[in-house]
């Protein structure tokens, strides 16, 4: 095996671990507001129309 071809399994090994790596942590988060929910955000002043009151 050349050093090009290493190179690319690497590569293509990084990308598969860091595309998994995410898959795993928006399939599996935390629970509870840790993870920027954004559900103690308070909606009651914005209006219908998406405005502020």
């Amino acid at each position: 095996m050349n050093v090009q071809a290493i190179i690319i399994i690497l590569l293509f090994a990084a990308a598969v671990f860091y595309v998994g790596r995410n898959l795993y942590k928006s399939l599996f988060a935390k629970k509870g507001c840790g993870t920027n929910c954004k559900c103690g955000v308070d909606f009651s002043a914005i209006g219908p129309e998406g405005k502020a009151k």
